[in-house]
């Protein structure tokens, strides 16, 4: 078993060695406990097509909408339609995906932790590949994860019910299992909602 199986939260060295300006990324046993336990904040992006990548456009038109400013080490977890599609044979291709700028668009408000309801932060490879088959363009690629390189953050995959959250007003728990030097640990990860 590895530890990308199932729910699992996704450490700083899973996206690169390095991170903000060439610091030793941290590995999933020293993420501060801190940002596991964060109140939460859910973008509903269902509406998107699959495969579709997500702007910083995208981010502030649905924190509008939703009527949210970002804090520092909220927990931001998106929404994409894929869970629905958990344990069917199109799981893995559901779903939109977090591009660079509205990755970086979170970090730079000091958000620390992210997540999704799908096989991957970023859009579903499959679409990936077929847009840098016509492009050429590499920078495509796990777009977002690699922002992990010029920001820290961590991002939990494969989270379940999303759909039943609201915007705002639940706490996210998602304290990973500690495994030394790995890039991912396993998580149970629970809402808790504000009464």
């Amino acid at each position: 078993m590895i530890t990308h199986n199932g729910t699992h939260l996704d450490a700083p060295y899973h996206f690169h060695s390095t991170t903000n300006q060439g610091e030793r990324a941290i590995s999933i046993d020293e993420v501060p406990l801190e940002w596991c336990f964060q109140s939460g904040v859910k973008l509903d992006f269902r509406h998107f097509p699959d495969g579709y990548v997500v702007t910083a456009e995208d981010v502030k038109a649905e924190l509008n909408r939703i009527q949210h400013t970002l804090k520092p080490l909220e927990i931001v977890l998106v929404n994409t339609r894929a869970g629905e599609r958990y344990g069917h044979d199109d799981y893995v291709a559901s779903g939109c995906g977090m591009g660079r700028e509205a990755t970086l668009y979170l970090t730079k408000h000091g958000v620390k932790l992210t997540g999704t309801d799908a096989w991957s932060w970023d859009a579903p490879f499959v679409h990936t590949k077929k847009k840098y088959e016509e492009t050429g363009d590499a920078s495509l690629i796990w777009e977002g994860h690699k922002v992990g390189k010029d920001m820290e953050y961590c991002h939990l995959e494969k989270l379940h019910n999303l759909e039943v959250l609201p915007a705002t007003g639940f706490t996210v728990c998602c304290f990973p299992v500690k495994i030394k030097g790995a890039s991912a640990g396993w998580t149970r990860a629970v809402a808790i909602i504000d009464e």
